[in-house]
């Protein structure tokens, strides 16, 4: 049986452990961060994605946790309304196409439980070393001992520490856009009901919403890149740089910019594309972000993070003594589709991106022999007993043994 280990334990992570879990793989997750990670922003499950969910068996908790907005209000710089829709949103698109908006993290925490009694998750650690041979990657890490894989795979997000150490710092990997995105959590002190409301000018912008209960928003501000600024310092200062970019919005956003300073559940990140024309080096492949980010101005991150993981372990499952055979195969099959979502990118659109052509981009890979093939298999892994996982509720733990078999370091996904 391959050992395999899986660094990121939030979207592409959770769902790629799942499915070679299920295939019989023995599946260690690492992840950074000491616990499950709360907050992060509404993300979409689309096409394809969405028959990847069913076959987890997720599909009607997934749409029950959807996010229950009803419009889109469009504001000005002072907050006052300019325009309506009742018929999409910037963050969830169409109402009547079908796809699934839920909010990051209770995503993350679905996919978590729905894989977590085959695989042994480890929170916070992370790899610092990896050395390949004929037989297998030794692994070092900050905190545990070095262990043996005959697998290693990265899905720890954009700036993806695995990228770093296998496939060198290669600036062609990551293309930046110029912006930053900032996200957290605060009290519906604009008493928003169901009702999305966004704002853009050339140098920053934001996008509002409450979470189901209406009890919470969630706060989007971007802004442009300037040379001075660093979207990596301590969290206070990434605070400071915020307030001080955003600090000319009006609205509502200068009182939620004083409770972004009391909050925890805070994330910001300078946006980037990964384009790699190969993810996979030796027996050590990238998937989610960490291979094929297309930024969260597609709105397909999520989308290619499920596909993603789903494929690699479907391949990987045909031929499970020629890892490099299914590596080949998964890259194969994905990168058309990922070239395809990631060219919808185009920072000087204003409107959303047309919907002939999104349509065709989030469907543009046929994933129905992989789906057929596991419903003959069925699941061949021997669980662990099952156990919850809530957000924020783990402790860093040492590696467990499996007989057989993710917030993020993985990013929130774009």
């Amino acid at each position: 049986m391959s050992r395999v280990l899986i660094s990121g334990a939030s979207i592409a992570g959770p769902t790629l452990a799942y499915w070679l879990s299920k295939a019989g793989f023995d599946v260690t997750v690492i992840e950074r961060a000491k616990a499950p990670r709360p907050g992060g922003q509404a993300i979409d499950i689309r096409g394809p994605a969405l028959k990847i969910v069913r076959a987890m068996g997720l599909l009607d908790r997934v749409a029950s946790m959807r996010t229950r907005l009803k419009g889109m209000s469009t504001v000005d710089i002072d907050g006052r309304e300019v325009s309506r829709t009742e018929e999409r949103t910037i963050s969830g698109g169409r109402f009547n196409s079908g796809d699934i908006e839920i909010l990051r993290d209770d995503l993350a925490v679905l996919l978590l439980n729905a894989g977590h009694a085959a695989a042994s998750y480890r929170y916070g650690d992370t790899i610092t070393g990896l050395e390949q041979d004929d037989t297998g990657v030794s692994v070092s890490f900050e905190t545990a001992a070095p262990q043996r894989f005959d697998l290693v795979i990265g899905a720890d997000g954009v700036y993806s520490n695995t990228r770093h150490i296998v496939f060198g710092n290669d600036p062609a990997f990551i293309r930046p856009l110029g912006v930053v995105l900032a996200i957290f959590t605060a009290p519906n002190m604009s008493n928003l009901q169901d009702l999305q409301i966004a704002y853009r000018d050339d140098t920053s912008g934001y996008v509002v919403y409450p979470d189901r209960d209406n009890k919470e928003l969630r706060v989007n501000l971007g802004f442009g890149l300037l040379p001075e600024d660093d979207a990596r310092g301590s969290p206070a200062a990434q605070k400071a740089l915020v307030a001080k970019r955003c600090g000319h919005l009006g609205g509502d956003i200068p009182r939620l910019i004083e409770t972004m300073f009391a909050t925890d559940d805070f994330y910001i990140g300078a946006l980037a594309q990964v384009r790699m024309e190969s993810w996979s080096k030796g027996r050590v492949t990238l998937v989610g972000d960490a291979a094929y980010c297309p930024s969260p101005f597609t709105g397909q991150g999520t989308g290619l993070a499920l596909i993603g993981a789903f494929v690699l372990a479907r391949e990987l499952a045909r031929s499970p003594k020629d890892f490099a055979a299914g590596f080949e195969r998964c890259e194969r099959r994905m990168l058309p589709f990922v070239r395809k979502n990631q060219d919808m990118l185009d920072l000087s659109r204003r409107e959303p991106v047309p919907d002939d052509i999104f349509d065709a981009a989030k469907n543009a890979i046929d994933i129905d022999d992989l789906l057929e093939t596991n419903n003959r298999i069925g699941s061949s892994h021997s669980a662990r007993p099952t156990s919850i996982i809530k957000l924020g509720s783990l402790q860093p733990s040492v590696f467990e043994g499996t007989g057989s078999d993710p917030g993020p370091t993985e990013g929130r996904s774009c």
